[in-house]
């Protein structure tokens, strides 16, 4: 059976307590490894599952079977730099710079992810992918199963987060978006 790496933001108490920790153990997370950088506590999972959607879930449930801990988000690893844009493609960080501004290329560089006015912009690296196909015949742009799927449970898992806090009627108006 296959074996999933994937990270999960957690939201909530402490992790890494000691009844925490034991708590998440029982509940079937020994697979993963707890962290906290800059305040941003995550589990890392080596998850063994028929599929990534199976290992995703069942991370999920075994997490949130602890009280207080919340699954906040499924780290997002499609979000590049340009460094890594640079790096993946194999040209240089002004080469990519020059792409991102249209001063090269065709033009229509994808849009970051976050605001465009930000010193890290981000961008995701299938759109930045399909569009390099698109330009230049470089690139990979056709993803595989298992990258849709994982933007499907990254979107998903946000959006679960997000309608939490919000009134039934609230997350009615969401969840019809799913079903549309």
């Amino acid at each position: 059976m296959p074996v999933w790496e994937f990270t999960l933001i957690i939201e909530g108490p402490d992790i890494q307590g000691d009844d925490i920790i034991n708590a998440l153990f029982e509940a079937g997370c020994d697979d993963s490894l707890v962290g906290s950088t800059n305040g941003v506590q995550y589990m890392d999972f080596d998850r063994e599952a028929p599929t990534l959607a199976d290992a995703v879930q069942s991370a999920v449930i075994a997490v949130e079977s602890v009280p207080g801990v919340q699954v906040a988000q499924l780290e997002d690893a499609d979000l590049v730099l340009i460094a890594e844009i640079a790096e993946r493609t194999g040209r240089t960080r002004e080469s990519v710079r020059l792409l991102v501004a249209g001063e090269r290329g065709p033009g229509g560089f994808p849009p970051p992810v976050n605001n465009a006015q930000h010193p890290n912009r981000l961008w995701r690296w299938r759109e930045v992918d399909r569009w390099m196909q698109n330009a230049f015949g470089d690139g990979n742009a056709q993803p595989s199963s298992d990258e849709i799927m994982l933007s499907a449970l990254t979107a998903a898992i946000a959006a679960r987060h997000h309608c939490r806090r919000l009134n039934p009627s609230q997350q009615e108006r969401v969840r019809s978006l799913f079903v549309a």
